[in-house]
């Protein structure tokens, strides 16, 4: 299946790509999603005439991912939670958890755009997590995890 790209994905290609990929793809996730449209005639001709308003949204996004990016950088996280002597969480501090911090802080973050490499945190110390704002924007803030 032929798609046009409507936006950049991650992976696959950038706004106005003519991209080949499996249908369900297509089917299940990009058109319903409004990232793509099927690469037919018509729908070429209509990019075509939205190509610029299309790119002008896209650098918006972009635009506001970075400043979003500026606002993380200057925050400094710190989430208490119970622990043992040892240092050991009881529980657990996932992406749930972070997003909540920071969102209480001033910039509104959802538990999607963090990413967490090693799995959750269970153990007090500094932690460097990945924000992904936007496919070209990934913010990188330390959490110091406390205990109660």
């Amino acid at each position: 299946m032929e798609v046009i790209l409507l936006e950049k994905i991650a992976n696959l290609g950038n706004l106005g790509d003519k991209v080949t990929i499996k249908s369900g793809y297509g089917r299940n996730y990009l058109v319903p999603q409004g990232k793509a449209v099927p690469a037919t005639a018509q729908k070429i001709a209509e990019f075509e005439a939205r190509r610029a308003e299309l790119e002008k949204a896209a650098a918006a996004k972009l635009s506001a991912a970075q400043a979003r990016g500026n606002d993380l950088a200057k925050l400094s996280v710190v989430i208490a939670h119970k622990a043992g002597d040892e240092g050991r969480l009881f529980g657990s501090i996932g992406t749930h958890n972070i997003a909540e911090a920071i969102t209480t802080l001033g910039v509104a973050v959802s538990k999607q755009e963090i990413r967490l490499p090693n799995g959750t945190i269970r153990h007090i110390g500094d932690y460097p997590i990945d924000i992904n704002l936007h496919t070209d924007v990934i913010a990188t803030i330390t959490i110091k995890v406390t205990a109660e």
